[in-house]
């Protein structure tokens, strides 16, 4: 409850800064720099993925996915759920 109470009067005052300068001169508007920023490391981030996929696509897998399956023998390390043990 206290935390509402302060939000209410924050928004209703204000907040201010201690050197008490005007703090409305370094604000940017948001639209023009935080959408191309945001636009620019989405597409940064998805055409890293893109390289990582495409040109090495063997670089994360498991090892066990590149042993031959051999149907008589079950690797040592697979087993069965705790249902299936009765």
């Amino acid at each position: 409850a206290l935390v509402i109470v302060h939000l209410l009067f924050l928004h209703e005052t204000g907040s201010n800064n201690p050197t008490g300068l005007n703090s409305d001169a370094d604000k940017i508007p948001f639209h023009p720099y935080y959408t191309i920023k945001d636009i620019l490391g989405i597409f940064i981030m998805i055409m890293f993925l893109m390289t990582l996929v495409l040109f090495f696509p063997d670089l994360l897998g498991d090892p066990d996915n590149y042993t031959p399956a051999n149907p008589l023998n079950t690797p040592p390390h697979i087993k069965p759920e705790w249902y299936f043990l009765f």
